[in-house]
């Protein structure tokens, strides 16, 4: 009898198999589970969220398969993805059911909708945007498109999920390229305002600004970092952990209600963002 992970994994390779038969339809055309990391987890890691960065247009073959092993070797229960094309996740999403048994649900915050950049037919195009991947089922979804994006359109995302055995208000965002500062001050304002509605809340992003950056100074106003050496008083090269190929920490997971009892950044060969990972407790 095979039981536990081994008959997800079996289930996996039937689907899969069946996947093969269909051709296209099978997730980037790899269909063979990347090997995760000695004492990667096998199920949901209780309270442990990600926010990820995952780059487009950085996509080439095989990279909905490597990113989806990369989050499985954490398999954190709540995930945000940005700059993320809807048919993109869809295939991490399958890949990280069938190859790996995390069975996420997910919801978009697409704000761009581009042939270009997301493929599609040109009366069809994919979305762009934010996305939440969830181990619990999420509700009462709502997407934001900032006023102003900038040199592209830009916003977040918030759903409601279960993280510690409690609701939670959880949000995604990805701010104005990081030579806009007058752009993410407004940005930021705006989610600012959005968050202070809510005691207990997680809130994932990329902020395109360095921790001492004063933009960010609603956001620290009400909530802070799960890297708990890290504030506005950082300074670039201080007590904060970078999150980025150029050495620069623009990726944050905001708390309100929740205290971080561990976090940890990870290098990626899939984005020029690295994975930034924490497990929460209550405040």
């Amino acid at each position: 009898m095979v039981t536990g992970v081994g008959a997800r994994f079996l289930a996996g390779g039937v689907i899969l198999a069946c996947m093969a038969l269909v051709g296209p339809s099978a997730p980037d055309g790899t269909r063979v589970a990347k090997p995760l990391p000695a004492g990667a987890p096998d199920d949901f890691v209780p309270n442990r969220v990600m926010t990820w960065n995952i780059c487009n247009p950085c996509n080439e073959s095989g990279s909905n398969a490597g990113r989806a092993a990369d989050i499985a070797s954490y398999a954190p229960q709540v995930v945000g993805l940005q700059e993320a094309c809807v048919r993109d996740v869809e295939r991490i999403r399958d890949y990280l059911q069938y190859l790996y048994g995390l069975d996420y649900h997910v919801e978009y915050g697409s704000v761009l909708h581009s042939w270009s950049r997301c493929g599609g037919l040109p009366w069809n195009p994919g979305g762009f945007g934010q996305a939440i991947l969830s181990a619990a089922p999420m509700k009462d979804r709502v997407s934001v498109e900032y006023p102003d994006g900038g040199s592209e359109d830009r916003g977040y995302m918030e759903v409601t999920t279960t993280v510690d055995g409690r609701p939670v208000r959880v949000f995604n965002t990805h701010l104005a390229q990081r030579q806009q500062a007058e752009v993410r001050t407004e940005q930021a304002g705006v989610l600012a305002k959005a968050v202070a509605r809510h005691d207990r809340t997680i809130v994932l992003g990329d902020f395109n600004a360095v921790p001492e950056s004063p933009e960010l100074t609603g956001m620290w106003g009400l909530a802070a970092d799960a890297d708990p050496d890290c504030g506005p008083s950082a300074t670039g090269s201080g007590d904060c952990e970078t999150t980025t190929d150029w050495q620069s920490k623009f990726d944050y997971v905001f708390l309100r209600g929740f205290v971080s009892l561990e976090h940890g950044v990870h290098l990626t060969e899939y984005s020029d963002h690295d994975l930034v990972h924490a497990d929460l407790g209550p405040a």
